[in-house]
């Protein structure tokens, strides 16, 4: 029990004095810093739509659907790749916003 106060004592603390004259020192409570899960989540499907937009931007409609019947064709984990890889409203209207050329 001492070690774990003392490990959690590192990062800060604070002390006071009790009605009795002795001092206590508590750990203060550590931030969390970094990035939440949701943030990471939205991260993440950020930047998948932005891959889906960018590919469908550069090489072209017909050529990703292309590509995306290909795995259609091929294992499992390639048809869920060709599910989440579809064209959908949310890359279509990204694609239009950064790219007048697909639409």
């Amino acid at each position: 029990m001492l070690g774990k106060k003392h490990s959690s004592m590192t990062h800060g603390y604070s002390t006071k004095v009790g009605k009795d004259g002795l001092i206590v020192a508590k750990p203060r409570r550590r931030r969390v810093r970094g990035v939440s899960a949701v943030r990471l989540l939205l991260l993440v499907a950020v930047g998948f739509f932005g891959f889906k937009a960018f590919t469908l931007a550069a090489v072209g409609p017909i050529t990703y659907n292309e590509r995306v019947a290909k795995l259609e064709s091929g294992t499992i984990i390639e048809k869920v790749g060709a599910k989440a890889l579809k064209i959908d409203p949310v890359t279509e209207a990204v694609v239009g916003s950064i790219s007048p050329v697909v639409r």
